[in-house]
């Protein structure tokens, strides 16, 4: 690999002559206790979040996390059999959940929710906070907040990233790995359910702030550009602000001549490419606070918090892309990339209690912007080999991506005797925009001796502006009814609504001289502010060619409207034995509208049914079998027959509008031991066969054009694993009178999976057709492997985590190793008739510690803590293995995280 250094070198006509100080011109609540007896009568315990006005648990006294979900009336009632109660909500619900509360989240000393999240038996985060279960890819699950539906402010994605969650918005997240009737049918992995905080127990503000540096990263150098004044807290100052004519340009295809309009364009704040030698440390600043009051039985609260977390992050990367079944290079690359990542959230909550009802109207804002800085060297197509000492072409890339999710939603449950009633309501608006994504390219000319840019097309100028709005509204109803019988008995029923509507755009432009001349190699020396000011534009009569259809439309809208009713019972036929039934029917219509002959429509109903049963052969423990069929959906993005640039994985992606929905049947079978109070070892098998499962494909669209990411239907899959998790506490009393309130926790989980794709010659559309009228058929053996895995699957996952903590103060150290073994990111692309090898992604191993410290100053609890992330240093590695050796698709190393932060809670 080249070094840093020798792509600096090869970069210097893109230096602006003088930059600012230090930027230099550039190219281009106490643990539990460890031991529980049941009682011997049947109690109901109700849930609620640390700080809330809580039912308890009643051995401990201590809340219980808060799950808020569709037909749960606020509640997780204990398990009843055999006149035995379990105090415990993964044991004691009826289906497969794992339950972070906010005790759990802290000790993962995590930011956001995401990260919590990857230390659940079976989940791993993919990318930029996406998470997967079980292997399976974001599409096979779902998000919800306090029981509604939120949409994505991620066009390619369909689940929200939850990376966006700072943790302290969260009372609990749920995650429910096994279907049932009560939640959408698009459910394949799993569902994940976000409980937002509700009435606070009493009134508290809390203050808090961190600092973090990467060894990658800080104080190293990084490529940036001005851009706005109000960037360093991820708002456009109006910088970016995109004129009526590019719009009226996009979207009647047309080009822009007119130089007083091509002048108007924002030019060297979103252009300039400029070295900072000293790139900032990392920061965060948080707020939240909570009151309430009693009138009379009725009890009222509000809840708010409000935060900022400014994050930097380099990754020089080698970027290879190879277009034969020898491992022939098409393009080798250095890349450097520096993101400035700003996320700004807040939440206010309102919320009422009445007896054992809840009323709860919570208001989220989440704002997540990325800032990028992106220069590239090498070669490309027919551009190789050095020319004297010098890589035959640089790249550099601007770019700004600007994602915003405001959700507002009102719950109400209701408890009326035996007849529980749940009514949800909630909208959504998600948007993305990405204003001015800028593209340069220069070509080493042995005449000039310098690297030049003639502006002859090719890309090498470039200016696209995306725009992405999705509103979502959501209603259900929930209906639970507990029969007076001598045994348990409730039905259920509930009907569900949902209308999500996308419009989005992407106009790109080149720029160009009259007639596709060529700017003399004097001027193609200059760098690209100067290529593109004023006095350039107008001496040379440059003008921006629209090229928004080239590959694809230029602007498509979607819509998908669900309307569902279920039904479901709830009972204990024998002793011991718990029964969950339920079916439910869905029926969807969702609408792509491309252009008349890229138009598609998927109208599709499906009955859902699912089954539960446990057997709790013995007081402290059980067995668990699931039968379930579910549903997944092609998202709006991977039928939308539109480019799209995705800064994580740094390429661009394109829908196929001839997709289909995968349909899957699930099985498990879990065996659980529950040994003490939250300590418990469970082992657990599953199956799953999909129809017509979604894969990504990698593609060459031209012999010359980058590695680009389409989406195509493979015939059938087969996934298979099993999960073993422990956790145990010790306690150290024996040790001395300084360990006598102390305890070791011991958390291990291990997944093991295994996929198998199905693909012979049956016809599949092909992931590059978009763009005709009809799709065109591949035979699926051509685009899959026959018994490859399936993309995002990891065969081995582990988490392990040891900490020592005070079971009477705030103090804890906690070690956390997670790892995950190689996962497919994309099917190898087709070149010459030949499927080449897919593209592997290895995550590796990470090892973090987090210590926390809880101490009280002038009558105020302060929380110090302490952070060390991927101690391992362990490097991405993204690549195709052929016989000659492994072409690195992107490779970088991750630097080592330290951080510390302090909180002050009054």
């Amino acid at each position: 690999m080249k070094t840093f250094a020798a792509l600096c070198l090869a970069s210097t006509i893109l230096v602006a002559p003088a930059a600012l100080a230090q930027t230099s011109p550039a190219p281009t609540t106490p643990p539990s206790s460890t031991t529980s007896t049941p009682p011997t009568e049947a109690t109901e315990v109700q849930t609620t979040a640390p700080g809330d006005v809580a039912a308890q648990d009643p051995q401990t006294g201590e809340p219980v996390p808060d799950v808020s979900g569709p037909g749960s009336s606020g509640e997780l009632e204990d398990i009843v059999v055999v006149g035995r109660n379990i105090p415990n909500i993964v044991r004691s619900t009826p289906e497969v959940v794992s339950v972070l509360s906010a005790a759990d989240i802290a000790r993962t000393g995590e930011g956001d929710i995401a990260g919590a999240l990857q230390r659940v038996t079976g989940l791993s985060v993919v990318g930029n906070g996406f998470v997967f279960v079980r292997g399976l890819g974001d599409r096979y699950s779902s998000s919800l907040l306090n029981g509604s539906p939120l949409p994505s402010p991620e066009p390619l994605r369909r689940v929200v990233p939850l990376d966006i969650f700072p943790t302290n918005v969260i009372a609990s997240s749920l995650v429910q790995k096994s279907y049932s009737a009560n939640y959408p049918g698009e459910f394949g992995g799993g569902v994940i359910n976000l409980t937002t905080l509700a009435v606070p127990k009493e009134s508290f503000l809390q203050i808090g702030g961190g600092i973090s540096a990467d060894t990658e990263t800080t104080s190293e150098l990084g490529y940036v550009y001005d851009g706005g004044r109000y960037d360093t807290v991820g708002y456009d100052s109006g910088e970016r602000r995109v004129p009526g004519f590019i719009r009226r340009a996009g979207q009647t295809g047309a080009g822009v001549t007119n130089a007083a309009d091509l002048i108007s364009l924002s030019n060297a704040p979103t252009t300039l490419l400029l070295a900072n030698y000293h790139l900032p440390p990392n920061w965060s600043g948080d707020t939240s606070f909570g009151t309430s009051f009693d009138y009379g039985s009725l009890r009222l609260g509000v809840i708010g918090s409000a935060g900022i977390n400014n994050g930097w992050r380099t990754r020089e990367a080698l970027q290879q892309v190879a277009n034969s079944a020898s491992g022939g290079l098409q393009s080798d690359r250095d890349t450097v990339l520096t993101d400035n990542r700003v996320i700004v959230n807040g939440l206010i909550g309102f919320g009422a209690e009445f007896g054992r009802n809840k009323i709860r109207f919570t208001n989220l804002y989440i704002h997540d912007t990325l800032k990028q800085g992106r220069l590239s060297s090498g070669f490309a197509g027919n551009l190789t080999g050095q020319i004297n000492g010098r890589d035959p072409l640089i790249q550099q890339n601007t770019n700004w991506f600007e994602r915003q999710l405001v959700d507002s939603q009102l719950v109400g449950e209701f408890k009326f005797g035996d007849l529980s009633v749940d009514l949800r309501g909630s909208y959504a608006n998600t948007k993305r925009k990405s204003p001015y994504e800028r593209a340069f390219t220069y070509e080493y000319s042995t005449i000039a001796n310098d690297y030049v840019n003639n502006l002859a097309g090719n890309s090498s100028a470039s200016v696209a502006f995306s725009d992405l709005n999705e509103d979502l509204w959501s209603g259900q109803a929930d209906l639970s009814y507990n029969l007076n019988l001598d045994r348990p008995v409730t039905l259920s029923a509930g009907y569900y609504y949902q209308d999500t509507q996308r419009e989005s755009s992407r106009y790109s432009f080149e720029y160009r001289l009259p007639g596709n001349s060529a700017l003399n190699v004097v001027a193609a020396q200059q760098r690209p502010d100067y290529l593109l000011s004023d006095s350039t534009i107008q001496r040379f009569g440059i003008g921006l060619v629209n090229t928004s259809a080239n590959q694809g439309v230029a602007a498509y809208d979607a819509d998908l409207t669900i309307n569902a009713g279920y039904g479901q019972i709830e009972a204990e036929p024998l002793d011991g034995l718990r029964m969950t039934a339920g079916v439910r029917y869905e029926d969807g219509v969702e609408v792509v509208r491309a252009g008349a002959a890229l138009n598609r429509r998927l109208a599709n109903n499906y009955w859902l049914p699912a089954a539960t049963f446990t057997w709790n052969f013995a007081a402290d423990q059980q067995i668990r079998f699931h039968v379930s069929k579910t549903i997944a959906r092609p998202q709006f993005r991977e039928l939308a027959p539109q480019l799209y640039q995705d800064f994580e994985s740094d390429r661009l992606f394109y829908g196929n509008p001839f997709l289909n929905d995968s349909v899957l049947w699930n099985a498990e079978a879990r065996y659980e031991w529950f040994f003490a109070r939250d300590q418990r070892i469970t082992v657990a098998g599953f199956y799953k066969r999909i129809d017509d499962p979604i894969e990504a494909v990698a593609s060459f669209p031209t012999n010359e054009s980058p590695l680009q990411t389409g989406f195509a239907n493979a015939p059938q899959a087969k996934l298979y694993g099993a999960e073993f998790e422990v956790q145990k506490y010790f306690g150290l009393n024996s040790l001395g009178d300084f360990f006598a309130t102390k305890r070791l926790l011991v958390i291990a989980n291990y997944t093991y999976t295994q996929s198998e794709i199905s693909a012979g010659n049956e016809l599949v559309a092909d992931p590059i057709s978009g763009t005709r009228a009809t799709p065109l058929l591949t035979q699926a053996n051509l685009l899959f492997r026959d018994g490859a895995p399936l993309v995002g699957q990891s065969d081995h996952l582990v988490n392990f985590q040891l900490g020592v903590e005070d079971t009477d103060t705030l103090s804890q150290i906690t070690v956390l190793v997670n790892y995950a073994s190689d996962r497919v990111t994309n099917r190898g692309a087709v070149s010459s008739g030949v499927r080449l090898p897919d593209l592997v992604e290895r995550p590796g191993a990470r090892l973090d510690v987090v210590a926390r410290q809880g101490f009280s100053v002038a009558g105020a609890d302060l929380e110090l803590k302490l952070e060390a992330r991927n101690l391992t240093k362990t490097r991405y590695q993204e690549f195709q293995t052929f016989d000659s050796g492994r072409v690195f698709v992107n490779r970088y190393d991750l630097g080592r995280i330290f951080s510390a932060g302090l909180s002050a809670k009054f």
